[in-house]
Order: C-alpha cells, then structure tokens, then sequence
C-alpha cells in the first residue's frame, strides 16, 4: 500500500491535508509519500495505490498545473487504470480546460477533462453541503470563487441540499473510474465516516479501522440533522 500526498507545501489551503493524515493513521502500514511542489511525483517512478490533492491559492493553481503537466500521460494510465484520486477544493480546476476570469483572460489548465472554471474573486462563495454517494450521505462546507462549468463526467455526489458543481448543476464533483474531484474541502474523510469507510473500500481494505470512528459518527449525525432542517442556510 502506497498513498502518495501532492504538494502539501503549496496545496494545504482549508485543512484537505488532514483527510491524508487520517488515511495514515487508519493505514499504518501502508507507505506515504509527501511530494513537494519542485519534487518529482512518486507516481511517476512506481505504483502508488492513492493520490491526494488539496486546495490552493489562485498563485499555487498555476504552480502546480506546471509540476503536473509533464505527468499527463502518467496520470490518464493511472486514471484508466483505476488507481484511487482523492482531489478537493479548488484543486479541481487545475484538472479542467481553463480558468476564465472576470476581465476575459483564460488561464489554461491540464486539460485532462472538459470542463472549465469560471472564478469571481470579488465573490467568494460559502455554502454547507449535503449528498449522497451510493447510498452513503455526505456532508462537507464550500468556499470558493470559481465553479465549474461543461461537465461530461458522472458527478461524485448527488445533491440533497446545497450546490452542485455550479449553481445550476445537481451534481457535485466529477468521477472518472477512481478518480474522485470535489469542490468540498478540509477534513472531508473525518466529517463524514461513510466516505472514509468507502474510499478503504476501495484501497481493498475494507475492514480497516477508522480512527475515532465512534465520535466521527457522532459529530457526523449531528451534522446531517443540522443539514436536513430545513431552516438552516446552506448558503451564506
């Protein structure tokens, strides 16, 4: 078992570096790699069996489009051969066409699927987030200037209450095999178990532990029920 986290000294933005901690401490025997910006991925030298990457500054965007783009055709095999991609927060865009900004520009991204982000930054987005995931709810907090656009993917989640990819979409993320992006972001794994429980599922270890599981659950349930209300704002 390999996990490999991408650039945590760029890319730790809203806490998304925990849902790696919480996978080494349910996974203690399992190799974990910690690739800095300017290093060259694990990935592209051996198998790895899980990528994570975090959310990021608008600079750090682009930083990290550029220590990817020589990883391209690595990356598509790794996808099409169903190694597991946990990618959150506005990590997501860097994965798309192109971010178009207010004034017109267009930065170019990976291009490794055809959607694009379109970034407001004097309109940051803050919402909570309720879904499914074959069966499983999700719960998870936004904040944002861009959404994302063009979408021919299958969405990761089903929304129940909150935002979709953008506002005009059911669904949330995009998913590609094993390759799971989302706009969700900090300790997505630790807030809700169910998630955790199907990505080990996924890394064949099923029955691994989940740390702290009983007060995960519970914070968990707390959660859904405050979602649920429908007297509670999900978007701020």
């Amino acid at each position: 078992m390999r996990i490999e986290l991408l650039f945590p000294d760029a890319c730790y933005l809203g806490g998304d570096t925990a849902n790696f901690e919480y996978l080494c401490r349910a996974l203690p025997e399992a190799e974990t790699v910690r690739t800095g910006i300017r290093q060259r991925p694990a990935f592209m030298d051996g198998d790895v069996d899980m990528i994570l990457l975090g959310s990021m500054t608008e600079r750090a965007q682009v930083l990290a489009r550029d220590a990817l783009a020589p990883c391209l055709d690595r990356i598509r095999s790794l996808i099409d051969g169903g190694t597991v991609f946990l990618v959150t927060g506005n990590a997501i865009e860097v994965f798309g066409q192109y971010i178009g900004d207010e004034d017109g520009t267009r930065t170019g991204m990976l291009g490794l699927f055809g959607y694009h982000a379109e970034r407001r930054m004097m309109a940051r987005h803050n919402s909570l987030y309720l879904g499914e995931l074959d069966g499983k709810k999700i719960v998870g907090f936004k904040s944002q200037f861009g959404h994302c656009y063009g979408s021919t993917e299958a969405p990761l989640f089903r929304t129940l209450r909150g935002v979709g990819l953008n506002p005009d979409t059911e669904g949330e993320g995009v998913l590609r095999n094993n390759f799971m992006a989302t706009y969700l972001l900090g300790p997505l794994l630790i807030m809700s178990p169910p998630f955790m429980r199907y990505v080990l599922e996924l890394l064949g270890r099923p029955d691994a532990p989940v740390p702290f599981e009983a007060a995960a659950l519970a914070a968990y349930e707390q959660r859904i029920g405050e979602f649920e209300n429908p007297r509670v704002r999900m978007i701020d």
